[in-house]
């Protein structure tokens, strides 16, 4: 595991933070822990709560379909825009067979987009510049203007 933290953000330069997870279940409570304790300084005025549920979901649903032959890791990266904070994650995945499901009540999958479309004012998935795919979401306001 290993991670990266941008201290001093700008224009050029708006990543906040960055992490690397080995695809495996114990890596989506490191991934709240992690972000919890690296935003924690830039005292965003959104949820902290709601973005680490949000993180949690496209960490799982990143460990579940992401996919390859070779040894491979699942990126989180977080960024300031303006006033708005935007959550990558990136997983070796088709980007294709990203999709909001609609589960029945009995189905014991299939929430995770469901929840981060309710919370986030935006979200997006498409091919990655890592290569596989990359889902996201932004929160407005995250910063006063």
């Amino acid at each position: 595991m290993a991670y990266t933290i941008d201290r001093h953000p700008c224009e050029d330069s708006p990543r906040l933070g960055a992490m690397t997870l080995h695809p495996e279940p114990e890596s989506v409570s490191r991934a709240r822990r992690w972000f919890r304790k690296f935003i924690a300084p830039y005292n965003p005025a959104c949820s902290i709560d709601d973005c680490a549920l949000m993180i949690s979901e496209l960490v799982t649903n990143a460990i579940r379909y992401g996919a390859s032959e070779d040894p491979w890791v699942v990126r989180v990266e977080w960024f300031r825009q303006g006033t708005s904070l935007r959550v990558e994650v990136h997983n070796p995945g088709f980007p294709a067979s990203v999709r909001l499901r609609h589960p029945d009540a009995n189905d014991a999958h299939g929430r995770g987009l469901l929840l981060v479309d309710s919370i986030a004012d935006s979200w997006h998935s498409g091919p990655s510049h890592l290569g596989g795919t990359v889902v996201s979401f932004v929160v407005a306001d995250a910063w006063p203007a």
